[in-house]
Formats: C-alpha cells, structure tokens, sequence
C-alpha cells in the first residue's frame, strides 16, 4: 500500500538557451488528466509565437497516469525525455509543458533530447519538492473554551490540524498518519482531560512541508 509520494512544492518556470532555441519549461500542480490537458491548451495559446509547445505529465499517488506529447518536433525527442526526468525524480501530480522558440540552428534529435530533459530539470531544481502522506482523519468534538489550547498542543506534537467548524462545540478535524494510530485515544485523552475521543471519519493525502 502507498502511503506517500512527492510531488512538486510550488508551480514555477525555468528557461535554458541552447543554441539560440529557448526553452521554457512550466511546472504545474495537477490532480487530474483534464487539468493537465487544460494546462498545456492555456501555455500554448498564451506562447503562440513558439514553435512547439511539448508536454508531459504523471498523476496519482502510484503514477497511474503518464502521458506525453512531441507537439511536431521528431519523435521520442521532447516528451518522452520529458517524462522520463519526471519519472526519475519520482515525482507525480504534476504536467511539465515546454515551451520552445526555435533560434534557427537544428540541434538533432540527441540535442533536442538533452534539451527538453535539461529544461525539466532546470523546472524541477527551481519548484523543489515536497512529500504527500495518506492520513486518517479523525474529528475531536471540543468546548469553545478549550479548542484552542488543545489545537496548539496537537501541532506541537505534530499532529495536522486539516480544519476546524463552530457550532454547539467546535469539531476540530486532525490527520494522523497510520504509523502514528497507536497510542493517539491516550494522547487526546491526555490533552483533553478524558474529555474528548477521536472519532475516525475518512482518509486523505496532505501536504507535508
């Protein structure tokens, strides 16, 4: 079972010049195909002056989905280099699209190879990364008067605090990766008093930073 994986920190761009081509790699956060689709149509409409707008994308926690796209340039040498840094950075979640300017040298098709992975991996140094966990999620039902210390307790030890609603109590949801399940009724019952139980109400992926 896959409890994490990485993916990109922040959406971001890199150029690099070879041969008077420029190449601009976009880096973008995405969940799903469509949106990788919706990414790559928008950069080729706002580059419209560029000769090829090459494109690769992985998405899903087990990198279920791999796509590429040469956009006219000789086949294997834009998109499937392209997916292959994605790949061995092991990242997912994201589309790469790069942009290219044609400087009026022929680069070959090992030259474009090294291009395209290059502006990638510039794309990639420039984003950083960071990890995705599964966690369980768990509501606490807490008092108006006591939801704010024990919120500052939970973060103190790590625990993520995914939100909070306000009503008769205050729900205060927290994600808890599997390996830290145990132990977690005591550690609120010792936050709370004994006042309060996690009750588990679903899993999802969060951000670690």
């Amino acid at each position: 079972m896959i409890t994490s994986y990485r993916t990109i920190a922040v959406d971001g761009q890199a150029e690099i010049v070879e041969k008077r081509s420029r190449f601009l790699c976009t880096l973008v956060r995405v969940e799903e195909e469509q949106q990788a689709r919706a990414v790559v149509d928008r950069l080729r409409r706002e580059h419209w002056d560029a000769r090829h707008t090459c494109s690769a994308f992985v998405i899903g926690p087990r990198a279920a989905v791999q796509r590429s796209s040469d956009d006219g340039e000789p086949a294997g040498t834009a998109g499937a280099p392209m997916l292959e840094v994605l790949r061995g950075r092991e990242v997912s979640d994201v589309v790469a699209v790069v942009t290219r300017w044609f400087g009026g040298v022929l680069l070959g098709a090992g030259g474009l190879v090294r291009a395209y992975g290059d502006a990638v991996r510039a794309g990639l140094d420039t984003v950083g990364t960071l990890t995705r966990e599964l966690v369980t999620e768990h509501d606490l039902l807490v008092g108006h008067a006591d939801a704010g210390r024990l919120e500052s307790a939970l973060r103190q030890r790590g625990i993520q605090v995914l939100g909070k609603e306000y009503a008769d109590q205050v729900r205060v949801r927290i994600g808890v990766p599997a390996a830290s399940r145990t132990g977690l009724d005591a550690l609120i019952a010792e936050l709370s008093g004994g006042a309060v139980t996690p009750t588990v109400v679903g899993e999802s992926w969060v951000d670690l930073r």
